[in-house]
């Protein structure tokens, strides 16, 4: 595990290329602007009011930036208004200075729990404006403004010897990408078994949930199969504890991605937190920012964090392999003699699992060149150069989002084992954590 307190930014230190957005600097820039209309008098600057006036700049930003509003279901008149009425990137960026300045009128010295999120998010707004209108930042800079995170420096001679153990167990005269994606692909599900190895799948992890979790009666998702996507898997929150759940097709899926899809878009990943989301935050706590998901945001910390950890949560110890091996293996017509080896496999891929962030941060950050990413995700990722592509294309379009994924799910087990040694259930920490608006730094801390 990575020394987590080593890696978390405590602040969000906003300093960007080309000069320095400090919030001195923030304040005068919006005390100079006069034509913003979300700047709330100080009398008046309630949490419910920003919190509106949030989830409007955030459908304002989407209309720029069409990956930023990943899920909405809030007032349609607001998402209507945003289109119709679309203001520019120059007068989103006054919004969002204006509501920095009512946030810090609103939160004072002691913010909540609540004021302190919507601080972030719109900081991390404020980011994305900048972004969408031309600034530059490098992989640090925009990770910690936007997702309030920074990863670690890495030791490549550790990834190196993790390559090293990967060889010998599956050995050849191939290059190690190849014999890996060779034996993964001799694990793919047949197309035709698509669709009943992953109900399956998804039954069990939504089963292994509901043993733990009261979701609502009308909770449900559709499942639908896709291609020509930069991700795996997706989960489209529709609101009302409804989700469509897309997996890309482009390439063979292996037996093992199925409990993780299923985890991770369903349950007790996306969907579920999306459900809890709505019922317990937006819905009972009336906090009508959480009507909106932006995804470039510090809630996609535990968002991602949470998807992937849930895997663990639902399936702990030898509890997935051995699922696979006796039920979907069979179900997919495939040899359960080889569910040992490819457990075995997996254990060693997920120490290069950072590897991830380190091609995106060199490649975004131009010390290397497209063809360089490729190579090191072919090398460090063990995939083909079809899949490392696709790679290189999920890192082009979502940047340094990636690090929600492991340095995410790095941040949910060590809050989990937390509350755990504490005496917490480990399903009643995880639950709490997604009920409670934590960015990274918090999650760190928070006790």
């Amino acid at each position: 595990m990575i020394k987590i307190a080593a890696v978390i930014v405590a602040g969000l230190a906003l300093a960007a290329c080309g000069g320095d957005i400090s919030s001195e600097n923030q304040t005068q820039t919006a005390n100079a602007t006069t034509d913003s209309h979300v700047a709330v008098a100080v009398d008046a600057a309630s949490l419910d009011a920003i919190g509106e006036e949030f989830v409007k700049l955030a459908l304002g930003v989407g209309v720029h930036d069409a990956a930023f509003v990943d899920a909405y279901h809030g007032p349609e008149e607001w998402a209507e208004a945003a289109k119709s009425q679309a203001r520019s990137l120059d007068a989103l960026e006054s919004d969002a200075q204006g509501l920095l300045i009512s946030l810090a009128r609103a939160n004072g010295d002691d913010p909540s729990i609540r004021g302190a999120m919507l601080e972030k998010l719109t900081r991390a707004a404020l980011t994305r404006i900048q972004m969408t209108g031309g600034d530059q930042f490098t992989f640090n800079e925009e990770t910690r403004l936007l997702y309030d995170a920074v990863a670690p420096e890495y030791d490549i001679a550790l990834f190196d010897a993790t390559l090293v153990e990967i060889d010998a167990l599956i050995p050849g005269d191939t290059p190690l990408n190849e014999r890996v994606d060779n034996f993964r692909n001799s694990l793919a599900i047949p197309s035709e078994k698509l669709q009943a190895v992953f109900d399956a799948a998804i039954a069990e992890c939504r089963a292994r949930t509901l043993a733990h979790y009261d979701l609502p009666d009308n909770e449900r998702f559709d499942l639908e199969f896709v291609n020509d996507k930069p991700w795996s898997g997706y989960n489209w929150y529709q609101g009302d504890y409804h989700s469509l759940i897309q997996v890309n097709t482009d390439f063979p899926i292996i037996i093992d991605r199925a409990v993780d899809l299923g985890c991770h878009e369903g349950y007790p990943g996306h969907h579920t937190w999306n459900i809890m989301l709505e019922r317990d935050i937006l819905n009972e706590a009336g906090w009508i920012e959480y009507s909106v998901y932006p995804l470039f945001s510090p809630m996609s910390v535990t968002a991602e964090g949470s998807a992937n950890y849930g895997i663990q949560l639902a399936f702990p110890g030898d509890e997935k392999i051995a699922f696979e091996r006796d039920v979907l293996f069979p179900l997919a017509g495939l040899d359960p003699a080889e569910a040992g080896r490819l457990e075995q496999l997996n254990k060693l891929r997920s120490k290069l699992s950072h590897a991830r962030n380190h091609v995106a941060r060199e490649y975004l950050d131009g010390r290397i060149n497209r063809d360089e990413a490729i190579e090191m995700n072919m090398k460090y990722r063990l995939e083909s150069r079809e899949r490392a592509e696709q790679g290189v294309r999920f890192i082009e379009t979502y940047r340094g989002y990636v690090l929600n994924y492991n340095l995410g799910r790095d941040l949910v087990e060590d809050y989990v084992a937390r509350k755990a040694a504490g005496g917490m259930d480990r399903w009643d920490a995880f639950e709490k954590l997604l009920t409670t608006p934590l960015s990274a730094s918090d999650i760190e801390s928070e006790l």
